[in-house]
């Protein structure tokens, strides 16, 4: 076990409803997770379980209703904009889609400068630094000078992974970020992530609704569920051998390549839905 590096304890999330005398939507009930520095957390569950909330939390995109979230020794739950800006050198997130996240009429080297120019790096470092990112990436140094739309979906999320990499952060919110890729980039992009962690030290909170995704880079696994975390541990526990039905309901959900043995998980998926229903309609 490493430092502590990010601690978030009994997050609230509410959001407030235009209509009047309408109730708040509470998308996070008290969540409660931690990250060690150099490790990685993932956070698993389906659309809408609010995964995505806790990280634009962390971010200060999404409100903090109530709790705390510390990180590296410091209260960032309010943190307002000067804090923000001075917290971007030691978290940063690489985002879901790769086709949306960068700026298509700026050229990659403009797109990685711009976090090291807004910190006063000066313009030799700069160049300097964006030549590591390159190398580090796996991308030829004469992509400086190519725009977003001359890449593959692969490539422009390892142009992510370097712009995120720039200020050599502690810790990265990696959210969906292979989503939006095929299989076989996936693999590649998920194994630079790896690679990277591994040279710098540099640790993730790792959302994802693929329950096999999470366990290829996580250590400790968290599966969320409306908006609650209802199972927390060692990836290798939680993603073979779930206590919780609705872990073992996501583990259903992956794909076989046995049409017989897909059958069967997908009848017992329904199984566990329903019974989750029951439960919920007895506690109604």
């Amino acid at each position: 076990m490493g430092e502590r590096l990010l601690s978030v304890e009994d997050l609230v999330v509410e959001y407030r409803p235009k209509r009047f005398r309408a109730k708040p939507f509470r998308a996070l009930g008290g969540v409660s997770v931690a990250v060690d520095a150099g490790q990685t957390l993932g956070l698993v569950g389906e659309s809408g379980s609010g995964k995505t909330t806790l990280g634009r939390a962390l971010l200060g995109l999404a409100p903090v209703t109530a709790g705390r979230i510390t990180f590296a020794g410091e209260d960032i739950s309010h943190a307002g904009r000067a804090q923000r800006r001075r917290l971007s050198r030691d978290l940063q997130v690489v985002f879901q889609d790769p086709y949306s996240s960068l700026n298509p009429a700026m050229e990659i080297g403009e797109i990685l400068a711009e976090p090291l120019t807004v910190q006063g790096v000066s313009a030799q470092a700069a160049r300097a630094r964006i030549m590591e990112l390159l190398d580090r990436v796996g991308l030829p140094q004469d992509a400086v000078h190519r725009l977003p739309r001359e890449f593959s979906g692969g490539q422009r999320q390892r142009v992510a992974i370097a712009r995120a990499l720039a200020l050599q952060p502690k810790l990265i919110v990696c959210d969906e970020p292979v989503s939006a890729l095929d299989l076989t980039t996936q693999a590649r992009v998920l194994d630079l992530l790896l690679q990277v962690q591994r040279d710098t030290g540099v640790a993730y909170l790792f959302i994802s609704h693929d329950i096999d995704v999470v366990r290829h880079v996580s250590h400790d696994v968290a599966v969320m569920y409306r908006g609650e975390i209802v199972e927390h541990g060692p990836a290798q526990r939680v993603t073979v051998d779930p206590e919780h039905s609705y872990t073992r309901r996501l583990l259903l959900a992956s794909p076989v390549a046995d049409p017989d043995r897909q059958q069967e998980r997908r009848a017992e998926r329904a199984r566990l839905r329903a019974q989750e229903r029951g439960r919920a309609g007895v506690a109604v």
